[in-house]
């Protein structure tokens, strides 16, 4: 069994690895970080890891992945890599949100597409992409970052319920989590308003809903009750309430 797993320097990808390595899954980490891939890479001597280090906002690198790895079995996908840009709309770097949009969207789209093919043809496999509870909202002063989640959010539930339809045995699910305590906030340079998960819960939580084949994986009552809730409001007052816990984040 090998899984792989983008952004998997820090956070829930480095947690996500260090479980799938007491399951015995063999691994291929990629992120941009080599020196926090190797020291992963050494942590996890119990069974057999490749470090590609790789930037796949460039879509040339997400091919130069699947080429690497194409005849390496890999069962298990997770398309973890993203980031958030914090900021009103018209303030935030167009440089940046491309970027952005490059690595949330485009390199989950391409890795999606190329591995599901493979997994398709040996009808088995699992494949979890990294959304988050942004991906049921509009995000104002974050509205980049969450309309990528909205992309993954959905682009995840249509592609499940496609291998559900065509009883294919490939397992398609999406992580949504509420805040979780990682690197994210440093590099989005927000601050969340109420209190995260750890990482290595959610990670675990994610990896063992996904093997279950459940389709939208929220971790934490918080976030189910909240999810539960947006069906009782207008997306005009989802989008204020959006608005108002975006400038806590901001004032924390």
């Amino acid at each position: 069994m090998t899984a792989l797993i983008t952004g998997a320097s820090s956070g829930m990808g480095r947690d996500m690895a260090r479980y799938l390595a007491e399951l015995g899954y063999d691994l291929i980490l990629t992120a941009r970080r080599e020196d926090r891939l190797l020291e992963l890479k050494d942590e996890l001597n119990n069974v057999n890891v490749e470090v590609i280090p790789l930037d796949l906002s460039k879509a040339e690198n997400c091919f130069k992945l699947y080429d690497m790895t194409k005849d390496k079995n890999v069962e298990f996908l997770i398309n973890n890599a993203g980031f958030g840009a914090y900021g009103k709309f018209v303030d935030v770097p167009l440089e940046k949100e491309l970027e952005l949009i490059d690595t949330n969207i485009k390199a989950l789209h391409i890795l999606t597409k190329l591995y599901i093919k493979d997994m398709i043809k040996k009808n088995k496999g699992y494949i979890l992409n990294v959304g988050s509870a942004a991906g049921f909202l509009s995000g104002p002063t974050f509205s980049s970052y969450y309309a990528s989640k909205n992309y993954v959010v959905r682009l995840t539930e249509a592609v499940h319920e496609e291998m559900r339809r065509d009883k294919i045995n490939v397992k398609v699910s999406a992580l949504c989590p509420g805040p979780v305590n990682t690197e994210f906030n440093k590099v989005a340079n927000v601050n969340f308003a109420v209190g995260g998960l750890s990482s290595e819960y959610a990670a675990k939580y994610a990896i063992d809903k996904t093997l279950k084949g459940k389709m939208i994986i929220t971790p934490g009552k918080l976030m189910k009750l909240a999810k539960f809730g947006e069906h009782f409001l207008s997306e005009k007052m989802l989008t204020r309430m959006s608005y108002n816990m975006q400038m806590k984040r901001k004032d924390k």
